[in-house]
């Protein structure tokens, strides 16, 4: 009985991700998604989506990324909810808590005292791109991300393309905050990322749910 309800866990096929399949996507995508934003920390850069408004706050008044993270999340569970099912916002709930956490406990681990901007633009957008791809792919995200897949699901318009649209808007907000080159390193970092989702997040490319 067991091992049939183990077996259950792992069982996939070509259309449908088994819960371990989800388990693990979750886990890896938050896990990237936390080293990108250590490599724009690092870097002195900022970030679009949730994480860029996190930063923000964080800037602002001193409560720690993790926390701001969490909370700038809290109203995208509702359209999760209504738009997108139970199943994905318990998963995207998973996913945002995770790398919330994280956050707060990889810097203890792993120290990223100085990174070029140019290099933390590059490799952040690129490594926080991947982790929100093995989100997308199990049905799960982060923030923003919830708006950029419904628009995506409902109209077919480009999840990176829409998340980089709300991307140009937070980092506009930067510049109260930042000098116009970390801006600018911010703004590539954000088409880096953007274009990672867009060129490889595609619905008729990848079915399985």
């Amino acid at each position: 009985m067991a091992s049939n309800a183990f077996a259950g866990l792992l069982n996939t096929s070509a259309d449908r991700h088994s819960p371990f399949d989800d388990a693990q996507g979750i886990v890896a995508g938050s896990m990237l998604a936390v080293l990108g934003v250590s490599l724009l920390s690092g870097a002195g850069l900022l970030a679009g989506g949730t994480a860029g408004l996190a930063f923000l706050a964080h800037y602002a008044t001193g409560i720690s990324f993790g926390l701001c993270f969490f909370a700038v999340n809290l109203p995208f569970y509702y359209l999760a909810f209504r738009r997108l099912g139970l199943a994905f916002t318990i998963k995207t709930f998973a996913a945002i808590a995770l790398t919330s956490v994280l956050s707060e406990l990889v810097p203890e681990f792993i120290g990223i005292a100085h990174v070029n901007p140019f290099a933390g633009a590059l490799f952040g957008g690129l490594v926080i791109g991947a982790g929100m791809l093995a989100l997308f792919r199990h049905r799960a995200s982060l923030g923003i991300g919830i708006l950029a897949l419904y628009i995506q699901d409902r109209f077919g318009w480009r999840a990176g393309f829409v998340q980089l649209g709300f991307d140009g808007i937070i980092l506009a907000l930067s510049f109260f905050v930042a000098s116009p080159f970390i801006i600018a390193c911010s703004v590539l970092g954000a088409v880096v990322l953007n274009l990672t989702i867009a060129i490889n997040h595609r619905k008729d490319r990848y079915i399985a749910m």
